[in-house]
């Protein structure tokens, strides 16, 4: 399947996602099925790899994603973990592994949390 056609597979007809989202790594549940919903919008997500390394700012390798969950209560995830702030930022990791940033959360926007499907597995 080309990646163009991955998030029709994934949305369902309300915007919603059909799959829990996982921890591409260890495969712990971030997102039960129809929590989130499916957002286009470019950010900038640092290379993945484990927290500590994350909170220092310091290495700006990484990629600009366009397709996300969007999450607007961060009680609804079921395991996420956030690096310190970076400036105004904060970045989702997986709160059993620690791998990311799996997505981000600016805050001065208290209701909007991110997850690059890049980034997740779908199950």
């Amino acid at each position: 399947m080309e990646p163009a056609e991955q998030p029709n597979e994934l949305v369902s007809a309300e915007g919603r996602n059909r799959k829990a989202v996982l921890c591409q790594r260890c495969g712990s549940r971030v997102l039960q099925p129809g929590t989130a919903v499916f957002s286009r919008r470019q950010l900038f997500l640092p290379s993945m790899r484990k927290k500590p390394a994350l909170a220092d700012g310091s290495n700006p390798d990484g990629d600009l994603l366009q397709e996300h969950w969007l999450v607007d209560d961060m009680f609804v995830f079921e395991n996420v973990g956030f690096t310190k702030d970076v400036g105004n930022i904060k970045f989702l990791v997986c709160a059993d592994c620690e791998i990311g940033p799996i997505g981000w959360h600016c805050l001065d926007d208290k209701n909007s949390f991110y997850v690059a499907l890049e980034r997740v597995s779908h199950q």
